[in-house]
């Protein structure tokens, strides 16, 4: 290898590593109609951050992620990244194309792999052909077969099909939709597709915007498990404070144009965040009795001779002061009140054998189950299982077979997620909960309407002006004010932020009614449900616990292991021997195959922490200067392919624990 050839490899992987260094935010300013939305903002993403973008809706979270993005220009300051980074980033909206199938669309996050494969065959074959080997060109022309081949073995995709089809089904998708047009899936299903692609293409800094919104709940799950192994860097905007616990370490809050970063998770950062209010508070207390005590001298003296030089000094003292500022109202401690629920009959809905087909397609038969008075319960699984369609039978907004009896006296509260739809457009947001608040409530209207993000001139705005998520919103807490003793919300939280939300839970939590709750948020539900009701496999099955206690029953670790638990749910089930009905030998082979599975499992999960050690090794001597052995990039990069080696091991070796420990 010449030394030209050795050092402009030496020079790429050195590359690669600064790239993975971080992002700069440096002095970052926007402004809208020249109102600051960012002031001086400054902060670094490192290359493994998983970062939570926090802060009241209309701080500027999905701003920022534009301007990170590059797709919007900044008022002033800058965003500095290395050249050959990657970014991807996920929209809350986009426009999508429907013109191939499934698969065809997914496969498109490899595209500029296939392009890279195209160049290196190109050059391969020009090499093949030339004979000039001492001259410039030829010299120039293996440099670049030597660049493209190392960006080519960092890119770590050599198997599309493998990683596309995991990636679909982690997602939700059946293999039968594979090769479906992508036309025939709904927004949301549509969205995964776009969720599926960026998760494919492996970019160095992933930008997620509210990726959860059009997920259920074990898709959740397996996207969860997904970013807590990725490799790089994370910056993430959701509502969904389970999700953003389990999956990132580092929260930045945006408030009244400031930053305040937190190395914690979020539930951390919330304590953290009190303490800094406090210490807000006070401050600004202290500066509001000193700027009071200033004023009230300039008054009093102002015309005296005597102190004409001491109140110019106070005047010049309180036109330097820098005014401390309190960061948004805090609304957490409000408590919405339904108004008291009509007593019903003991079983508000009982139903019995309930079928539902659309055609030929069965989406659940024999259902059979009792709500009783006062239970609150959650509506769980895929999305397509089912859930809003039991709904609409138990609202008789469609035919369907069995019985649905609704009890005595029950009066139904219903939050649809097209809700929004059935508004009075014409009328005010202040008009539209005036018209229906009752009691007590009417003299904190205005507290209730900032809660729900419509204080100050929102609350006059015309509903016809308002988005799709604040019609969402302003029908959610118009819902909230009418006397009603049964309350079936579908997916209630998608458009409320993490305060609305702890007071519409508070609300329902102190609720005497009945409440079905169709829901992906596993911590709404958390604390709230008693009940939980299973959607899956054309069956409806009942769970009589909590959220959690219904995951960890589950044992849901990936989408894999559901659709094991949902074969054995089929009908198959009863040709599957339990271990209570396995003779002496066969339960003493079952135990020992167990532990031989549970071994590989563990020695693998000891190598992947003894490869991550040697790397971080090789990686601290990186970052001090302190490497001199020029081989050690190259031990760097196979450690890293040895790493990927052995994560996929131990996928394979954990997914036939599961299935051999599920014969128990």
């Amino acid at each position: 290898m010449s030394l030209i050839l050795y050092f402009s490899r030496f020079a790429l992987i050195l590359s690669h590593f600064l790239v993975h260094k971080m992002i700069s935010i440096q002095n970052l300013k926007v402004e809208f109609s020249a109102r600051p939305l960012f002031d001086n903002i400054n902060y670094v993403i490192n290359k493994n951050d998983r970062i939570a973008l926090v802060g009241k809706n209309g701080a500027g979270k999905s701003t920022m992620l534009k301007i990170i993005a590059g797709l919007q220009i900044p008022t002033g300051g800058s965003v500095s990244k290395p050249s050959d980074v990657t970014i991807g980033y996920l929209p809350q909206q986009m426009r999508l194309v429907d013109n191939c199938t499934l698969r065809e669309e997914a496969a498109k996050a490899f595209d500029h792999i296939k392009e890279l494969d195209r160049e290196i065959d190109a050059i391969n074959k020009e090499i093949a052909e030339r004979t000039d080997y001492e001259s410039d060109d030829y010299q120039a022309l293996l440099e670049r077969l030597s660049e493209k081949t190392d960006l080519r073995a960092m890119m770590q995709s050599e198997n599309y099909e493998a990683e596309l089809e995991k990636t679909l089904i982690g997602l939700g998708f059946e293999r039968s939709d594979f090769d479906r047009p992508t036309s025939e899936f709904s927004g949301g299903w549509r969205m995964r597709v776009e969720i599926a692609k960026l998760l494919l293409q492996r970019p160095d800094v992933l930008l997620l915007d509210e990726p959860t919104n059009h997920l259920d709940i074990e898709s959740i799950q397996w996207l969860e498990d997904f970013l807590k192994t990725r490799r790089g860097a994370l910056l993430l905007v959701s509502h969904d404070r389970a999700f953003i616990d389990n999956v990132t370490t580092r929260t930045i809050e945006i408030s009244l144009g400031k930053i305040y970063d937190y190395q914690v998770n979020y539930s951390h950062f919330v304590e953290l965040r009190k303490e800094r209010l406090e210490q807000q508070r006070r401050a600004y207390d202290n500066q509001q009795k000193m700027i009071q005590d200033t004023e009230e001298f300039i008054e009093k003296f102002r015309y005296k001779a005597t102190k004409a030089v001491q109140v110019q000094s106070r005047i010049k003292q309180l036109a330097k002061v820098e005014r401390i500022e309190i960061d948004e109202v805090d609304n957490t401690h409000l408590r919405l009140k339904f108004p008291p629920a009509p007593r019903s009959g003991d079983y508000p809905i009982i139903a019995e054998d309930v079928k539902k087909n659309y055609g030929d397609l069965n989406v659940f038969s024999n259902v059979s189950f009792t709500i009783k008075r006062g239970e609150k319960v959650a509506f769980v699984g895929k999305n397509g299982a089912g859930k809003s369609t039991l709904v609409k039978c138990i609202m008789n907004e469609i035919p369907f077979n069995g019985s649905l009896q609704i009890g005595h006296n029950v009066k139904i509260g219903y939050f649809a997620q097209n809700q929004a739809q059935l508004l009075n457009e014409d009328i005010t947001v202040f008009d539209t909960i005036d018209y229906e608040a009752v009691g007590y409530i009417r003299s904190r209207i205005n507290d209730l309407l900032g809660a729900f993000m419509f204080g100050g001139e929102a609350s006059e705005k015309k509903v016809k002006v308002l988005s799709g998520g604040e019609k969402a919103r302003l029908a959610m807490l118009k819902l909230l004010l009418q006397p009603v003793n049964l309350l079936i919300l579908d997916e209630p939280t998608n458009h409320l932020d993490m305060r609305t939300k702890d007071i519409l839970k508070s609300a329902i939590a102190d609720f005497d009614g009945t409440v079905i709750v169709v829901s992906h948020d596993r911590d709404f539900l958390d604390g709230l449900v008693s009940k939980v009701y299973e959607f899956g496999n054309h069956r409806v099955r009942e769970h009589l616990c909590g959220i959690y206690e219904f995951l960890e029953k589950k044992k849901i670790q990936s989408l894999q292991q559901l659709e094991i638990k949902e074969k054995i749910a089929a009908p198959q089930q009863e040709r599957i021997m339990t271990a209570s009905k396995l003779s002496y030998q066969e339960k003493k082979e079952h135990e020992r195959e167990v532990r031989r599975a549970e071994k590989r499992v563990k020695t693998l999960e000891q190598q992947i922490a003894d490869t991550e050690a040697a790397i971080a090794e090789i990686e601290e001597q990186l970052s001090q200067g302190n490497a001199t052995d020029p081989e050690i990039y190259s031990r760097h990069e196979q450690l890293n392919h040895q790493l990927e080696e052995i994560m996929a091991q131990w996928e394979e070796a954990s997914e036939a624990l599961e299935l051999i420990a599920e014969r128990t």
